[in-house]
């Protein structure tokens, strides 16, 4: 199939291209290699997938329609995966503006091309962080979402509520997915494994939030792109709606519209986190513990339910393990 993938030079969206690359399948990549981190990290990034004669690259900014129309026309997709956006909670403290332009315009521009495109299926990555102020551990998909505690949080919610209105007006078969923590090698440098990695390595100090009395449901890069691989495949209709006295689908009734959470529902304390990493370098950290950040949460983690009776898959890889593989790639790389 043909795919147009938005945001591949970032973590996420540059390991679901290589998977799909080398299943043989054909995807035009957007991203606006932004530096918002280390931009030689995205040309790596990118450099890899354009060892594949199926790839090919556009830079643009998601703001930029132009730049999305000539992407489209490279790609003639089948499937649109909207993946790029103004990422990180606390990034959105200081500089709000950047989170409205790329993820609420952005993803707008995005919708518009789906409209004119009219794709098979149109997904949408979106985040546990909607889940905001829901004091309801663990979070399923028809939970509560409307106390957005971050600006970064409130641009993916009304991205999702968009694409809602987009699929019922306008016929376009979308998924909105909600990741939970995703690690692994190529990650971001700004997210917790890579920073204390990187402190540790390097004799400093790491900083702990919450006095290291919080939880996520870390989720491994291989599980996630598994998961949206098998979500690709399942374009929301009437004929899938999952009927159970136990799991509450979200697809819409009055639009071709679903959300889905990618997460395995196994919470990991943070300090057992640091400690998974000190044992995998062989080093101990210095601990900065330091008072909750405004906009953090103390716990998030998925009910995995409707993802399991969709696709028959729950993400499988134990937290010891995908660190392993981090710290390995890591110190292969730096």
């Amino acid at each position: 199939m043909r795919y147009l993938i938005t945001g591949t030079a970032g973590f996420i969206g540059f390991h679901l291209a290589k998977r799909l690359l080398d299943e043989g399948h054909f995807v035009v990549g957007f991203d606006g290699m932004t530096p918002y981190y280390d931009v030689k990290l995205k040309e790596k990034r990118t450099a890899i997938l354009a060892r594949s004669n199926g790839f090919k690259a556009v830079t643009g900014m998601l703001e930029d329609k132009a730049a999305l129309d000539h992407a489209a026309e490279l790609a003639e997709p089948d499937v649109i995966v909207h993946l790029a956006a103004q990422a990180g909670v606390r990034y959105s403290l200081e500089n709000p503006r950047s989170y409205v332009d790329s993820n609420v315009t952005g993803s707008f521009n995005v919708l518009e091309l789906a409209r004119n495109l009219q794709p098979k299926h149109l997904l949408l990555a979106s985040t546990s962080s909607v889940y905001g102020a829901n004091e309801k551990i663990p979070f399923a998909e028809s939970d509560k979402a409307d106390e957005q505690m971050t600006i970064y949080a409130a641009t993916k919610k009304s991205m999702e509520l968009m694409a809602h209105s987009y699929a019922h007006l306008f016929h376009v078969p979308t998924t909105a997915f909600r990741f939970f923590t995703v690690y692994g090698p190529w990650g971001r440098p700004d997210m917790a494994l890579f920073k204390f990695v990187d402190a540790i390595r390097n004799d400093r100090p790491i900083e702990i939030y919450g006095e290291g009395k919080m939880s996520r449901d870390f989720t491994y890069i291989d599980d996630l792109v598994e998961g949206i691989i098998r979500l690709i495949g399942v374009i929301p209709s009437e004929e899938n709606r999952v009927v159970s006295d136990t799991i509450t689908d979200t697809l819409s009734k009055n639009a071709p519209f679903r959300i889905v959470n990618i997460g395995g529902g196994q919470p990991v304390g943070l300090m057992t986190f640091v400690e998974t990493i000190e044992t995998m370098l062989g080093k101990k950290a210095i601990r900065q513990m330091l008072p909750m950040q405004p906009g953090d949460v103390h716990n998030t983690y998925a009910v995995p339910d409707l993802l399991v009776a969709l696709t028959g898959f729950k993400p499988q890889i134990e937290v010891d393990e995908g660190v392993r593989r981090f710290v390995e790639w890591y110190q292969e790389n730096y």
